[in-house]
């Protein structure tokens, strides 16, 4: 059962949670299971994923997920960096009652997920980053081979310019590879109808994030204790694999799985199997 709560946070903002959990145990878990919390990409609504929720009812976890702000019924906040995340799900998962959980992210939720697996680090059992971006480094060249770079690229000059950059932007179908269209025409169709909700109310959110991602991150990768196991397509159009591979060797003994022939979307076919591997942690 799916159940939505709007949570109040300290400072007054609104943050749009979602829980999969029933009967519950007094730690928050299924009995016996696993508590994962989700990081949705960039746009989304925050709404856990049809595939998503069913691998994750198939092997007995309990999902939680929740929209970042200006997503999805959350309060906005301009000028947050990667690292309020963890605050932000530190305050969902207290309300909740829970203690300790695994973090998982895709996409623009990656770098949110990680901050959690940082700054939590008594929390977080395991996290995994499924194309997710690396901080914005001149360690290799971040930029090459992403399809569309224009919002990246503005952000770096500010919310003013990233907004500025919003007003005539156009989607580039180039982005995608067909594996990835064929994920949004099949298994993955509610992430399409899932952009388009988070589309419909405004930019803000998606603007917030990419201004974050080339800002400080407010955490390091090198401080991550928690397992950590990487996901990325080889043929990402969106984030390109060296970003992976720079996360390889700045987070503490993290695990790389590499499919050649993915891109941004089709990777994530490999959820379910990313969900055992942090049953196993």
């Amino acid at each position: 059962m799916l159940t939505q709560h709007d949570l109040v946070v300290a400072d007054g903002h609104t943050l749009r949670c979602y829980d999969t959990g029933d009967d519950t145990d007094r730690d928050g878990a299924a009995p016996g299971g696993l508590i994962v919390l989700w990081h949705h990409g960039s746009p989304q609504t925050g709404a856990p994923l049809a595939p998503l929720v069913s691998a994750a009812a198939a092997r007995g976890i309990r999902l939680v997920s929740y929209a970042r702000p200006s997503y999805g019924g959350s309060s906005p906040r301009p000028g947050r960096d990667v690292a309020s995340a963890a605050a932000d799900v530190e305050c969902i998962v207290d309300a909740l009652g829970v203690d300790r959980f695994a973090v998982m992210g895709a996409s623009g939720g990656g770098p949110h997920a990680l901050a959690c697996a940082a700054l939590l680090p008594e929390r977080v059992t395991g996290v995994v980053c499924l194309a997710g971006l690396a901080p914005l480094t001149d360690d290799f060249d971040w930029w090459a081979g992403m399809a569309d770079d224009g919002g990246l690229r503005a952000a770096v000059e500010g919310r003013a310019a990233r907004e500025r950059h919003q007003a005539t932007a156009e989607f580039d179908e180039n982005i995608f590879i067909p594996a990835d269209w064929a994920a949004l025409k099949g298994a993955w169709a509610s992430l399409d109808a899932d952009v388009a909700r988070a589309n419909a109310v405004g930019p803000d959110g998606l603007i917030d994030d990419d201004v974050a991602f080339v800002a400080p991150w407010g955490f390091e990768p090198s401080a991550l204790v928690a397992p950590v196991l990487l996901v990325q397509g080889g043929q990402d159009r969106i984030v390109p694999p060296a970003h992976a591979d720079w996360l390889r060797h700045h987070c503490p003994g993290a695990e790389l799985w590499l499919r050649p022939a993915d891109g941004h979307l089709s990777v994530l076919d490999a959820c379910p199997a990313a969900l055992d591997w942090l049953t196993q942690r």
